[in-house]
């Protein structure tokens, strides 16, 4: 793992911005490569000097941007009429699918948020959305978001503790567990909100 961050940081600081864009595009389909290892070393270039904080923020926000559409695209296009005539194989049958589109139709922004910030989740997240056909503005807004805030948070680790790898860990881990807490509690708040605005609306029918 070392050697590979190394290796990272190598690549990163010969192609600088879009080599950090390419390698965010590939981490948000379904190549192997978290951003937890392309990110950081881009931070610890930041400390050095060779590199800007925010544009190593929207180069990664682009990257994972881009490659989410890519799923998403892919699941609009391919993943709809497959699964419909093949999805009774893998027993999701045309009710299963039709309860998933009308979930990710009434929740798919805050899904699609809060997926960027759960490990294997923000892999996948997109090919839901593109199944669902979810708004493309609301998707890209949304995905934009979440990404923004994760880059922004692999990077500023990067930056405090340099290009070491064991550091990463420990900190990733920590910021992990908070985030995911602080995940809890938005998606406990939008729970609430939606069950207000229901409420609301049931009594102003009335």
């Amino acid at each position: 793992m070392e050697t590979f961050v190394v290796w990272l940081v190598e690549i990163i600081g010969r192609l600088g911005y879009p080599g950090i864009v390419i390698l965010m595009a590939m981490e948000s389909t379904f190549f192997p490569i978290p951003s937890e290892v392309v990110l950081p070393p881009a931070g610890y270039l930041v400390s050095q000097g060779g590199m800007n904080g925010p544009l190593v923020v929207a180069a990664g926000t682009l990257g994972s941007l881009i490659g989410s559409l890519f799923n998403y695209v892919l699941a609009l296009s391919l993943g709809r009429p497959l699964l419909l005539k093949y999805g009774r194989y893998i027993l999701l049958t045309r009710e299963k699918f039709g309860a998933v589109d009308r979930f990710f139709t009434d929740h798919g922004e805050i899904s699609t948020f809060t997926g960027r910030f759960v490990p294997v989740v923000r892999h996948f997240i997109s090919f839901p959305a593109g199944l669902a056909r979810m708004n493309l503005a609301r998707f890209c807004l949304y995905t934009a978001l979440g990404s923004c805030i994760w880059s922004a948070i692999l990077t500023y680790i990067g930056y405090l503790v340099g290009n070491n790898i064991e550091l990463v860990k420990r900190y990733l881990h920590q910021v992990t567990i908070l985030v995911l807490l602080a995940l809890v509690v938005v998606v406990a708040v939008y729970v609430k909100l939606r069950k207000r605005s229901g409420g609301e609306t049931g009594t102003a029918s009335g």
